[in-house]
């Protein structure tokens, strides 16, 4: 069984290749799908549709182009890691966490257990709470494997 899983939230390390290493080291038919993880790149995305004069435009419009991409990537999923770092905060994570809810799509949460207060309602909801790349390659090892 292919299992597509998709992989949201912080974008400063590099969870996603350890998740992905991990899979491939335990031999699991994963692919993998994300948001533009290139920052620059992400907000530049609405930048063709016109030049504006306030910023808040300018993520307005970025925002809408990225959603495409987002939602339908999500509805795509099987399953959606939701990555909160330390470093930022992830508001575009926390809503694709309340997308998936709103859609009953499986995903779990992985940050660290400093930040759980703030994460109650979105731990609530998730499936499961990761505070490590290993213990997601598990619940998929599970998954596909039984």
């Amino acid at each position: 069984m292919t299992f597509t899983l998709y992989l949201s939230g912080e974008i400063h390390t590099d969870w996603r290749e350890e998740i992905r290493r991990g899979a491939e080291a335990a031999e699991l038919d994963v692919v993998f799908t994300s948001p533009v993880t290139d920052h620059p790149a992400s907000d530049a995305a609405g930048d063709h549709l016109g030049r504006t004069e306030e910023p808040f435009w300018r993520d307005h419009q970025s925002a809408k182009v990225n959603a495409i991409r987002t939602r339908t990537l999500i509805e795509q999923a099987d399953l959606v890691v939701v990555r909160f770092g330390d470093k930022y905060k992830q508001w575009n994570a926390a809503f694709d966490a309340g997308y998936c809810a709103a859609l009953g799509k499986p995903y779990v949460t992985l940050h660290d257990a400093d930040i759980i207060h703030p994460l109650k309602e979105v731990d609530a909801a998730a499936q499961a709470w990761c505070t490590t790349t290993e213990q997601v390659v598990e619940i998929l090892r599970y998954v596909l494997r039984g």
